[in-house]
């Protein structure tokens, strides 16, 4: 039999050292192929190139494991494996290592996590890896052991189809780390503002700034596990429908009464907190 294919994406860049260390991780657990942005692609979300050609070009970056780097996004860098560069569908796809946390809300922005999103809307069974550590001199040890025992699970056992995990890995020495725990997603924001300033021609710029502020006290989330010394691990899908609204809307709204009005009274606007 084969081994086993196994695509390495991120969002930091071909060169940022998460994703060499995320393909020493793999590397011996199946055929590793890269393909990964050609410059830093962070907070991209699930952004598609659309109105410019892509430019790709396989790079010696990794030793004898076949390499190429992407002029796109994330997922462009996706899209593109799974069409003009694998000879088959992969059997895994690891996205990472990231430098600095995707847990909690980080998700909706990540390109990491979205790179890997898009591998699991194509069937691939697919996993995010972040490290909670901003620094470029990050030590990926910790991250790297986490990432190969979660791959190798994923590549043995698998996981429901378009499904997917998002793991982050607390900034903490290998021996201090407790354990993995299977968690949810906190509820939790970033607080923002743009900083106005002057640049030297007098003209006003803004420069966005922000604090992280969890909402969520549950001694059963990412957060949770990650203040308190263990490797988060939240399984992801792509179903963004708030289920529990819907009884919510059937029990309160009358839309033939909506549909045939020329506005809503205020009070029902109030009622429903619009």
């Amino acid at each position: 039999m084969s081994k086993p294919l196994i695509l390495v994406v991120n969002d930091d860049g071909i060169t940022a050292p998460g994703i060499k260390a995320l393909v020493n991780a793999v590397k011996d657990l199946g055929e590793v192929v890269v393909v990964a942005p050609d410059s830093p692609q962070s907070a991209m979300g699930h952004a598609i190139t659309i109105n410019k050609p892509l430019r790709l070009k396989q790079v010696n970056y990794f030793g004898d494991i076949k390499a190429f780097h992407c002029s796109g996004t994330p997922v462009d860098c996706v899209k593109l494996a799974v069409d003009k560069v694998l000879h088959r569908k992969p059997d895994l796809c690891v996205s990472g290592i990231n430098h600095g946390s995707n847990s909690s809300i980080n998700i909706i922005y990540s390109g990491t996590m979205s790179a890997a999103v898009e591998a699991s809307l194509e069937g691939i069974p697919s996993v995010g890896f972040s490290y909670c550590d901003y620094g470029m001199e990050a030590d990926f040890t910790a991250a790297a052991h986490f990432a190969k025992i979660i791959s190798d699970s994923l590549l043995k056992f698998g996981i429901p189809k378009h499904s997917l995990l998002n793991v982050n890995i607390p900034k903490l020495p290998l021996a201090e780390i407790k354990g993995m725990k299977i968690c949810r997603q906190a509820l939790a924001k970033w607080e923002e503002e743009y900083l106005e300033r002057t640049d030297p021609f007098g003209r006003p710029y803004y420069w966005l700034t922000g604090k992280f502020v969890n909402y969520d006290h549950g001694q059963d989330t990412d957060e949770w596990a990650l203040a308190n010394g263990f490797v988060s691990v939240v399984p992801v899908q792509h179903d963004l429908t708030a289920h529990h609204v819907i009884p919510f809307i059937n029990e309160n709204w009358n839309f033939d009464k909506l549909a045939n009005a020329e506005e809503i009274p205020q009070n029902d606007s109030k009622r429903f907190n619009i």
